[in-house]
């Protein structure tokens, strides 16, 4: 696979993102308050996940189950556009 562009990268963070946020609007109450940001680090791509206080419980899931399977997504996805995404639920 040859080297992506900054325009590839770009794009496939947008999809992440834009993952990220359909994932966490399936699984809340209040959907229109899920906002996803992406914040680009030196070392990757953070993206930011904010839903309704109440929610937060949700978006975490028991023992942190849904939020590791969210990470493992992002895991998969990092290494197929050869670039790192981690995700943060900001409360």
């Amino acid at each position: 696979m040859a080297n992506e562009t900054p325009v590839a990268k770009d794009l496939a963070g947008g999809d992440m993102r834009a993952l990220v946020e359909q994932v966490a609007k399936a699984l809340v109450d209040e959907p229109e308050q899920v906002s996803v940001e992406a914040v680009e680090r030196p070392d990757g791509t953070v993206l930011e996940l904010r839903v309704a206080p109440g929610d937060v419980g949700k978006v975490i899931g028991k023992q942190g189950r849904t939020a590791r399977a969210v990470r493992t997504i992002l895991g998969a996805a990092s290494m197929k556009f050869r670039h790192r995404y981690t995700l943060e639920i900001v409360e």
